[in-house]
């Protein structure tokens, strides 16, 4: 198949990744690259500053717990009917990471402003609550076109150094079909480098079929691609394959302590596969 996208294998996809970049990943509902968080880790990354668009889950914590965090900033932190994570809880008790609260509609405004080419993005929900004492990165202003006192919040653009996801596929040009999951196009408009793994390349080109052309990012947004089926195991991809229940209810049991987490990463991440 000739193919102008830019497949790489895994390992150089996350070479591009380096210590102390922002990076921005989806919630656990979306497409998660937990093959590439994996190959992060046994790379060894440190000082990340991960953006969850908007919140952060299994794929947080995993990184969190394994020492590859030092700020995270996200509307949640949550692993749904699973609790807590972990290994972020922990590590905000001990003050081993920055936490910079944010909502849903703050993180989508900032990627929205830096997908724009613009400074800042103005949003009046978050006027009156606790959340302006934490961030003073967040300015209140008076409505410029108001007559008399308006206020409203101006939120800085958060432009990642990074956009990481897992999607169902890429086509021969180096499209990336995400379907209904906008947040990745978001991401992958606002950040300068876009690194995405697939369950496969298909030979065509998404965007001349009107059935799919709407849920493509064109390769103009995206840097690489790697192959990896089951990438987003054991999260799962809607549509694709569902989630491992058995293995995140083990990971969240192993990872309330941190000799815990380290057993599991061992056998979860470490492990050598048998040849």
């Amino acid at each position: 198949m000739h193919t102008g996208a830019n497949v790489i294998e895994l390992e150089e996809l996350v070479s591009r990744i380096p210590d102390g970049a922002s990076v921005a990943i989806p919630p656990d509902y979306s497409g998660c690259a937990m093959e590439a968080v994996k190959a992060l880790i046994r790379r060894g990354c440190r000082n990340l500053h991960l953006i969850g668009v908007p919140s952060g889950g299994f794929q947080a914590d995993w990184l969190i717990g394994a020492g590859c965090v030092a700020s995270v900033e996200a509307a949640a932190m949550t692993l749904n009917e699973f609790g807590t994570p972990p290994r972020f809880a922990e590590a905000i008790r001990e003050g081993l990471i920055v936490m910079k609260d944010a909502t849903c509609p703050a993180i989508h405004a900032g990627l929205q402003a830096a997908e724009k080419g613009i400074p800042f993005m103005p949003l009046r929900g978050i006027l009156g609550s606790d959340l302006l004492k934490y961030r003073p990165d967040w300015k209140v202003i008076n409505n410029p076109y108001a007559e008399g006192d308006d206020p409203i919040v101006l939120l800085p653009a958060i432009k990642p150094d990074v956009a990481l996801f897992h999607a169902w596929a890429a086509d021969r040009e180096g499209n990336v079909w995400i379907g209904v999951r906008r947040e990745l196009m978001l991401m992958a408009h606002a950040a300068r480098t876009t690194l995405v793994t697939v369950e496969r390349v298909e030979d065509r080109n998404f965007l001349t079929d009107d059935a799919m052309a709407a849920g493509t990012i064109p390769a103009l947004y995206i840097s690489a691609i790697s192959v990896v089926p089951g990438g987003a195991r054991p999260i799962g991809l809607p549509g694709a394959y569902p989630a491992d229940r058995a293995k995140l209810a083990a990971y969240v049991e192993a990872a309330r302590t941190a000799e815990g987490f380290e057993r599991w990463a061992d056998e979860e991440i470490f492990a050598k596969v048998p040849a």
